[in-house]
């Protein structure tokens, strides 16, 4: 299997027109550029006054303009173009595995790359917090257009796992502590992990962020880790460390122990409303991530 390299994931560039991170707006507010909104809050700035509409906002209720023509008028604000995107990385030593088309470290960095460059077309700023190994996170402040995304793509380049090695527990608990103090009301958090280790602190972690961002999460997941090993003998491990193990016998704890990972996070992603996509090493990349971002439910 081949790793990607800095030129494989600049191409992504043009697979990545077309494609929004934004929710689907009217010609009008195409017109008018950035997304608009009848709420009140950081990051709008104000745009118009148009008549009261069912489900606005009464704060935002133009009493000087509604006294003046005798009918209810809504303020309408503009949010400023350049959101800031954050591209939370949890690159561990684990994706170093694929029993199909790819590793699933080649999956999040063409992911990686493909909303880093749909983020950046689209007009906003794009930063990323890449976990690698026990060091701490690479943070990339957010910037615009290519200034933005080419250092990130260099920076998942440089540290995507090279050999098998043994899944970092603190990684992405790490990257998501290093991005709470970053983070600006009203910016988009996109987390690509494998979430290998969902515990505690990873929940109040997500708790938080979501509560203040637009928090969306990326599973990557490989066939053999939900349908365990195929029938036979097979040799297991890391090297130096590796032992027989029988695969009929060994299939129904492993698939438990999946159920028990995957409803976890299923869990998780109800309570706080997340959506959550996941992306497979047999899937055919950039496609299918380009096909989910065209659903609704990926609209911000």
């Amino acid at each position: 299997m081949k790793l990607p390299e800095l030129i494989d994931l600049v191409v992504l560039r043009g697979a990545a027109r077309g494609l929004s991170l934004h929710a689907h707006r009217p010609a009008l507010a195409q017109l008018y550029g950035g997304h608009r909104s009848a709420q009140r809050g950081r990051g709008l700035e104000f745009e118009e006054v148009r008549p009261y509409a069912a489900g606005d906002d009464a704060r935002s209720i133009d009493w000087r303009v509604t006294a003046r023509r005798g009918k209810p008028h809504t303020k309408l604000f503009r949010e400023e173009r350049e959101r800031p995107v954050w591209i939370v990385a949890d690159l561990h030593p684990g994706l170093f595995f694929g029993s199909r088309r790819q590793f699933k470290s080649a999956v999040l960095l063409q992911a990686a790359a493909l909303l880093g460059w749909v983020a950046a077309l689209g007009g906003d700023r794009v930063g990323a917090v890449i976990a690698s190994g026990p060091a701490a996170p690479h943070i990339l402040p957010p910037r615009t257009r290519e200034a933005g995304v080419l250092p990130i793509l260099q920076t998942l380049v440089e540290n995507q796992p090279r050999s098998p090695g043994v899944p970092d527990p603190e990684g992405l608990s790490t990257a998501l502590k290093s991005l709470r103090p970053l983070l600006q009301p009203g910016s988009l958090v996109l987390v690509l992990s494998d979430f290998s280790k969902l515990d505690t602190e990873v929940d109040a972690l997500l708790t938080g962020i979501s509560a203040q961002s637009d928090c969306r999460l990326l599973w990557v997941t490989d066939p053999l880790e939900r349908s365990g090993l195929p029938t036979g003998t097979h040799r297991v491990g890391l090297p130096e460390r590796l032992w027989w193990l029988d695969g009929q016998g060994s299939r129904p704890a492993w698939q438990a122990a999946w159920r028990q990972r995957e409803q976890a996070l299923t869990d998780l992603t109800t309570r706080l409303n997340l959506p959550l996509v996941r992306l497979d090493t047999a899937d055919v990349m950039p496609d299918t991530l380009a096909v989910l971002l065209k659903e609704p439910r990926w609209a911000a």
